[in-house]
C-alpha cells in the first residue's frame, strides 16, 4: 500500500470512528433524557380517588406540593415541624394578605419580626382549608415558595411511608 492511500484510509477511518461515537453519544443522550423525564414525572404529587393527596419524596429529601395562599400560586415545602403556613413579605403582598398581628418568629436562623394573619384560604394540591393561620416574614426561600406547616396540616391525617407522604382528609 502506498503512502497516500494509507493516509487516505487512516483519515476516512478516523472520520468513520468519530461518526460512530457521535451517533452512540446521541442515542445515549436521548435514552437518558427519557429516563430522567419518566423519573421526574414519578416525583409529582397525585390525588387518589379516595381524596388522599400523595406527595413523593423529592431528590432533596423533602416533600413539595403546588398550591395557593389566598388564591396566589405558590410552591410549598411541607414542614411538619412548622407551626404555621409561612410566607415571605413579597408573597404576602402578591397574595394581598391583610395586615396581621405583630409577632416574633422563631426560626432556625434565630428570631425575627413577623405578622400572623388569620382566616386565610390555603390550598395544597386539591386539599383546601379556608381558615388557615399564615405567618408573614419567611426569609431564605424564593418569593414563590412557602412552608406548609401545622396550621394547615393538622386538619388532615398524615402518613409517611417509605418515600411518600399521604395527606388524608378527615371525615
Amino acid at each position: 500500500m502506498s503512502q497516500p492511500s494509507l493516509q487516505k484510509t487512516t483519515f476516512y477511518g478516523s472520520i468513520g470512528m468519530a461518526a460512530v461515537w457521535l451517533a452512540l453519544a446521541g442515542v445515549l443522550y436521548v435514552v437518558f433524557e427519557r429516563i430522567e423525564h419518566q423519573r421526574q414525572a414519578s416525583f409529582k404529587p397525585y390525588a387518589l380517588s379516595t381524596g388522599e393527596l400523595v406527595l413523593p419524596r423529592q431528590r432533596d429529601g423533602h416533600f413539595h406540593v403546588l398550591g395557593e395562599v389566598n388564591r396566589q400560586p405558590v410552591s410549598f415545602l411541607v414542614d411538619t415541624g412548622a407551626s404555621h403556613v409561612s410566607v415571605s413579605e413579597a408573597l404576602a403582598e402578591q397574595a394581598e394578605l391583610p395586615e396581621g398581628q405583630a409577632i416574633t418568629l422563631s426560626t432556625a436562623n434565630g428570631e425575627r419580626p413577623g405578622q400572623l394573619v388569620r382566616g386565610v384560604p390555603v390550598r395544597a394540591g386539591h386539599l383546601v382549608f379556608n381558615d388557615t393561620t399564615v405567618a408573614v416574614g419567611l426569609a431564605g426561600l424564593p418569593p414563590n415558595q412557602a412552608l406548609l406547616g401545622q396550621a394547615f396540616l393538622k386538619h388532615f391525617d398524615i402518613e409517611i411511608r417509605r418515600d411518600e407522604m399521604v395527606l388524608r382528609p378527615r371525615p
